[in-house]
């Protein structure tokens, strides 16, 4: 129920609050880098003004947005790193200051696009929870209905930051060879290409021409300067040297026109695909990309166009099916190691049941104090199958042994509550105590493992108490049900086990009775 009314969310990683964001500033495309170098330098003297943030680290002109330490150059971006004060000295979150201070710079930057997002592991801002791979068979088809998924996206709570992977609107220069013609005029496509890249990329990557001075060497990039490349002017009077040493210009063979397009293209499963990337605040990522899904699936999507999840909400359904796997597996082989143990298919059975009973207590600990289920609980809850399974074997075995001395199933489960509830206790306690230590943690990626330790903390509560009410009456159905069809036979194993420790049980039983005797 917890898990089905949304009390407990999902995720694939805790975040934690590490302290640290990153604040992105996008100028019009058309800005140079002097501009953006400008506006950031204001933003930098407003972010000095808190006393919240104790440092940042600016790079102008150069974003790294895919998360992967990559980077590329874009005159019109920039990104400051902003580092907080420690958890304990602020009143808000990383990521709900980041919220906070976005809305603050709005105001004062008009025309600036802000966004915050979080710092990765890497350094490099952290790829975007929230992300959908639309694919379709052309880029103005996925395109479209991804620009629908981004509208209902913004609609939902918790969402941040909605954006799309591709942008639109980026002025470019638009080349139409006529290769007949440039053939005519002596000329191949790769003397003109070469050409091109040398107007505007340079040759540096091809050159060999270097500057040394002393011990160090210098690359010589040779291209164009702005003044010979800024409009479609310059563009279409380029010139060429053909094969007979003549100057062809590019007007001459080629159609050039103005207009504009997506910034990259992005293919997935051999489609054009178009992302839809949001960060995530105030919830989790688990919930939000559920919810997302079911609104999906009520959209209208038109042919050939399809979307599948990825980024967080990908990685989190491989681990969630391998470590639920894991989890089967585990059931399964303690089932097997206690056949064994036991020579007996049935009691392992009841020794099972525990592990339902730790469950309940797992889940209502995550509830109670605000955590996920991600793949750190869920390590913790096959963690579980081992450490409350003990608790039943413990009572089951004693029990057996009871009842080869001679005791009924009643008496024998009576003496077992008895007995063993001081070792149950015992154990239990110095596990949890155990555990407080990393359920306590705060502050930075400490917080990452506290769903862990409360899990296991909340299990064992759980299993200690009702394991000692559910097992031995489990155990006693069960008894009954083995002894109304013959099957509470002791194997031939255990007779000659119980033959060979018979005497010593009697003795055992006579000093029971003898000090019984001296109490009363």
């Amino acid at each position: 129920m917890l898990l089905v009314k949304g009390y407990i969310g999902g995720e694939f990683i805790p975040q934690g609050d590490r302290g640290q964001f990153i604040v992105m500033l996008e100028m019009p495309k058309d800005a140079s880098l002097e501009q953006t170098n400008l506006t950031t330098r204001k933003v930098e003297q407003l972010l000095h003004s808190k006393k919240e943030i104790t440092a940042l680290i600016t790079t102008v002109g150069q974003t790294s947005e895919d998360g992967f330490g990559a980077s590329q150059s874009t005159a019109y971006k920039s990104e400051i790193t902003v580092m907080l004060v420690p958890a304990k000295e602020r009143a808000d979150a990383a990521d709900i200051y980041a919220a906070k201070l976005k809305g603050e710079l709005n105001k004062q930057l008009p025309g600036v696009k802000v966004k915050t997002t979080p710092v990765s592991i890497m350094g490099t801002a952290q790829n975007a929870p929230i992300d959908l791979v639309v694919m379709g068979p052309s880029l103005d088809t996925a395109m479209a209905f991804a620009k629908q998924a981004m509208a209902v996206l913004r609609t939902i709570e918790g969402s941040s930051e909605v954006k799309l992977s591709v942008e639109e609107g980026n002025p470019e220069i638009n080349v139409q060879v006529d290769r007949d013609k440039m053939s005519a005029l002596g000329l191949s496509l790769d003397q003109v290409g070469g050409t091109m890249q040398t107007a505007f990329s340079g040759t540096a990557d091809d050159s060999k021409v270097k500057f040394r001075q002393g011990e160090y060497e210098y690359d010589i990039n040779i291209r164009f300067d702005d003044f010979n490349r800024k409009d479609i002017n310059d563009v279409s009077n380029i010139s060429f040297v053909n094969s007979k040493g003549e100057l062809v210009k590019l007007s001459q063979f080629a159609t050039i026109t103005e207009s504009s397009g997506p910034s990259r293209l992005e293919r997935r499963d051999k489609s054009t695909s178009v992302n839809v990337q949001s960060q995530v605040v105030g919830r989790p990522t688990g919930t939000v990309a559920a919810e997302f899904g079911e609104k999906l699936a009520q959209m209208h999507k038109p042919v050939g166009v399809s979307y599948l999840f990825g980024g967080d909400a990908e990685n989190q359904g491989d681990s969630f099916g391998t470590l639920g796997a894991a989890l089967l597996i585990s059931i399964v082989l303690v089932y097997l190691i206690m056949v064994a143990l036991y020579d007996n298919y049935i009691y392992p059975f009841v020794v099972l049941f525990s592990i339902p009973l730790a469950i309940i207590g797992a889940l209502l600990a995550l509830a109670l104090t605000n955590n996920t289920l991600n793949i750190f609980t869920i390590l913790g809850m096959i963690m579980l199958i081992g450490l409350v399974a003990k608790n039943a074997i413990i009572l089951v075995d004693f029990t057996n042994q009871m009842k080869e001395q001679g005791q009924s199933t009643y008496n024998a489960l009576i003496h077992a509550n008895h007995a063993r509830l001081r070792p149950i206790l015992m154990t239990t306690i110095a596990m949890v105590i155990g555990m407080l230590p990393i359920a306590l943690a705060t502050g930075g990626v400490a917080a990452t493992k506290n769903g862990l330790a409360w899990v296991i903390i909340g299990g064992l509560i759980s299993s200690m108490f009702l394991t000692l009410i559910v097992v031995p009456v489990v155990y006693a159905i069960v008894d009954k049900i083995m002894a109304k069809f013959g099957m509470g036979k002791i194997s031939k194993k255990r007779l000659i086990r119980q033959r060979m420790v018979a005497p010593y049980g009697e003795e055992l039983n006579e000093r029971e009775n003898a000090s019984a005797q001296m109490m009363n």
